[in-house]
């Protein structure tokens, strides 16, 4: 079993079928038997699939028995079937063994699965932008993916910002020192969509990770102010900021850009915010357990996220 992939689709419509034969043939280079669930490849205007074909995919999904179950790709199409999820059924595959694995659009199922059933499941790469690129993938991506596959995955670290950086806080590091919660979080646009509903996890006192890609610092700073206002962000024992990609700053900015927003943001709380988490829409990523329990360390510069 530990072996054994499982690749669905449950969001948008794989579009470069070359990166998903990449990434089918680079699984399998690293001795893993991959199984393709027989509508992977479907399309339905934008998606993979009708609503009802989608959630089918997560049923056999749930059903495969395999170690994991990673999504083809993100983009969008999770929230419109939320409803229909058979969470019973994934909380089974996950007490059984089975890891569930995504980014960006995935959000979406890791709060619903964690709100609804309070099970894990992982913030790891999708097939085609991890496992499929024109490249060879980042090994530190896959080691981590090897490590959580194996389970032997038990934490993550990083190095902060240096301490004459804008986007550097030493009263926060200092502060903190060490601190337990729930890890939770993932891509900020489809955390904050979530607000409000039964499908956004009533998380206190857990440590937040956010990423986000092609959205402007300011509209970054508008989902931040949504979740503020709505106490979620002081309820948190930290912040983790990953990487916040693929945007354009234009003249009309004049100075305002990402560390503005950081800087705003801890002006506006007493929870540490850091920055710099290696996870996000980049190569160099780490994989982090959505809904367990783990410790952060922080000294000087150095972070770690521990959670074996």
């Amino acid at each position: 079993m530990k072996n054994h992939i499982y690749i669905y689709s449950p969001s948008g419509a794989v579009r470069d079928k070359a990166a998903f034969r990449r990434g089918v043939a680079r699984l399998q280079s690293l001795g893993y038997d991959v199984e393709v669930d027989v509508d992977a490849l479907a399309s339905h205007q934008r998606f993979a699939g009708d609503d009802p074909t989608r959630v089918q995919a997560i049923q056999r999904a749930c059903d495969s028995g395999a170690a994991v179950a990673l999504i083809s790709r993100g983009g969008y199409g999770i929230t419109r079937i939320l409803s229909e999820i058979p969470y019973r059924a994934v909380a089974h595959a996950i007490e059984r063994g089975t890891q569930f694995v995504g980014i960006s659009d995935f959000t979406a199922f890791q709060m619903a699965v964690l709100a609804k059933t309070g099970a894990s499941t992982w913030a790891g790469p999708a097939l085609c932008e991890g496992f499929g690129v024109d490249a060879i993938p980042d090994d530190i991506m896959e080691s981590c993916f090897n490590d959580m596959a194996q389970g032997q995955g038990e934490g993550a670290g990083w190095r902060l910002p240096k301490p004459h950086a804008v986007d550097w806080n030493a009263d926060q590091a200092r502060r903190l020192s060490s601190r337990r919660g729930i890890i939770w979080g993932g891509n900020l646009t489809v955390l904050t969509s979530l607000l409000g509903t039964p499908f956004f996890p009533a998380i206190r006192s857990g440590i937040l990770f956010l990423e986000d890609v092609a959205e402007h610092p300011y509209r970054i700073e508008r989902m931040l102010s949504q979740l503020l206002h709505a106490g979620v962000l002081a309820r948190q024992k930290a912040i983790l900021l990953g990487h916040f990609t693929d945007f354009q700053l234009t003249a009309h900015d004049k100075g305002f850009k990402l560390s503005t927003v950081v800087q705003w943001l801890r002006s506006q709380l007493k929870v540490p915010v850091f920055t710099q988490l290696p996870y996000g829409h980049i190569a160099t990523k780490v994989l982090l357990p959505v809904g367990r329990q783990a410790k952060l360390l922080v000294e000087d510069r150095d972070a770690l996220l521990y959670w074996g």
